[in-house]
């Protein structure tokens, strides 16, 4: 094992949820969170591709009160019967140096749950080829919410990771892929240019001089 590396594996789970009878899109989320599990945790919502190097699906599992969860979440919201749908996917992979990797692709539209689940999928494969990663496996989970009626629904995708912030800064990191980094001789040189500034007015007073250009919308 090289220097650095800690054996101890990101844990995490696919879940979905719906919630159709929501007062407004505020309390058809709150509902969500319930039915989702977290309605009790501190919830800290992640973004990007990139899961912890060491990530490792388990089964779903109970959250103590008050624990602060990592989750990356997809939310569709609908109303008066309309309806909506949210997904979320992961995937193992590795590189073409052979190096292992897990992303994670989230998805909102207001489809059915086919065309979701598809585009969804085609959403992974992108984040795949972007990366130039070669799947290992991977898993997907869509769910689809249709709102009662003068009330607002929400659906609901997580992946939940309970213990990635608790590994803190033990856990590991991989190489630099120099192939999806742009060389700083080729970066685009930013060149700022400025306009004069105005002379500052007193309130109610005018403008001196002939030059009367209004420069407002």
């Amino acid at each position: 094992m090289k220097p650095g590396r800690v054996p101890k594996s990101c844990h995490g789970w696919l879940m979905t949820a719906v919630a159709p009878w929501g007062e407004n899109s505020e309390d058809a989320y709150d509902q969500g969170l319930v039915e989702l599990g977290l309605g009790d945790t501190r919830l800290i919502e992640a973004k990007g591709a990139m899961l912890p190097l060491n990530f490792e699906a388990t089964p779903p599992r109970p959250l103590p009160m008050g624990s602060l969860v990592e989750c990356h979440m997809a939310t569709s919201y609908a109303y008066d019967g309309a309806s909506a749908c949210a997904g979320v996917a992961w995937a193992s992979c590795v590189t073409p140096e052979g190096d292992e990797c897990a992303i994670v692709a989230t998805i909102s539209t207001a489809l059915d749950y086919e065309e979701t689940s598809l585009l969804l999928r085609r959403n992974l494969q992108r984040r795949l080829a972007t990366r130039d990663l070669e799947v290992v496996s991977f898993d997907v989970a869509v769910d689809e919410v249709t709102a009662g009626a003068g009330h607002y629904g929400v659906a609901m995708a997580a992946l939940i990771m309970p213990n990635s912030l608790t590994l803190g800064g033990r856990q590991s990191t991989g190489p630099i892929r120099g192939g999806l980094t742009v060389p700083e001789e080729k970066q685009q040189k930013r060149v700022d240019v400025k306009a004069p500034a105005a002379p500052a007015l007193r309130p109610g007073s005018r403008r001196g001089g002939s030059n009367n250009t209004d420069f407002s919308l």
